[in-house]
């Protein structure tokens, strides 16, 4: 607390329930100073780190979160998955561990320190790495979904124009998206080499404006099917979710 406060909590007539541990002439406990002091600092790196996400929080991880209720949602429909981000071998893992659908990756950035999982699926063709600025390896409605996270915000609204219809390209049933909310979480510095540029974290009135000039249209069935099951499976996703559909 700044000098400033402490001596307003003085002329106030002492009424700030902590001011004595302030004050110079108190009489209290040197420990209990200490402990207010931690939790203070406690609380202001839970708010500056917290509130934003972290550094570690990533929309691919809320992927796994999100699996059993885009399954609710899309039902057998959902057979086979891509999906295109950072640590996409963590996403694939999941989905064939579960068995229920089969599962590909893109990995858009270096795997150099991947492990060995990631190393042995990438070896399998099963994941591949492959820069989405450019048309993917795949046909046509190869895929009945695609889910693709956080790679989305690290590409430029030039690039975005030919990346997002080469996912739908690929899907036969809609292609979801998953992106971080404006301020939530921004690129470390070792990063920036991977990546190539900071997270630019768009708000949903702009992906809306985004969708309408580039023609491509919300699966509005789909997004009211997965906010009923979210509220029934009390699942509160901390990524905004898109949901679009394929071309006919």
């Amino acid at each position: 607390m700044s000098r400033r406060q402490a001596s307003s909590t003085r002329r106030s007539g002492g009424t700030f329930p902590f001011s004595g541990v302030f004050n110079s002439k108190s009489n209290s406990s040197p420990l209990l100073s200490i402990v207010l002091v931690l939790l203070g600092a406690s609380f202001l790196i839970y708010y500056a780190f917290g509130r934003s996400g972290g550094g570690d929080f990533t929309c691919t991880f809320e992927v796994q979160n999100a699996i059993p209720t885009l399954k609710n949602v899309y039902g057998d429909n959902m057979k086979n998955v891509l999906h295109v981000g950072p640590e996409s071998c963590s996403v694939v893992s999941k989905f064939l561990k579960e068995g229920e659908v089969e599962a590909w990756g893109v990995e858009p950035y270096d795997i150099e320190d991947a492990d060995k999982n990631c190393k042995a699926l990438v070896r399998k063709g099963i994941v591949r790495v492959a820069d989405i600025k450019f048309p993917l390896p795949y046909r046509p409605k190869s895929f009945s979904h695609v889910i693709v996270s956080d790679a989305l915000d690290y590409i430029s609204p030039k690039y975005l124009n030919k990346t997002l219809p080469e996912l739908i390209r690929v899907s036969a049933d809609g292609v979801i998206i998953l992106t971080g909310y404006p301020g939530q979480r921004r690129a470390k510095v070792a990063q920036l080499s991977k990546f190539g540029r900071p997270a630019k974290m768009r708000s949903s009135s702009w992906w809306k404006e985004f969708f309408s000039e580039t023609n491509l249209e919300e699966n509005e069935d789909a997004v009211k099917k997965f906010e009923q099951a979210a509220s029934k499976m009390s699942y509160n996703p901390t990524c905004q979710i898109f949901h679009i559909k394929s071309y006919n």
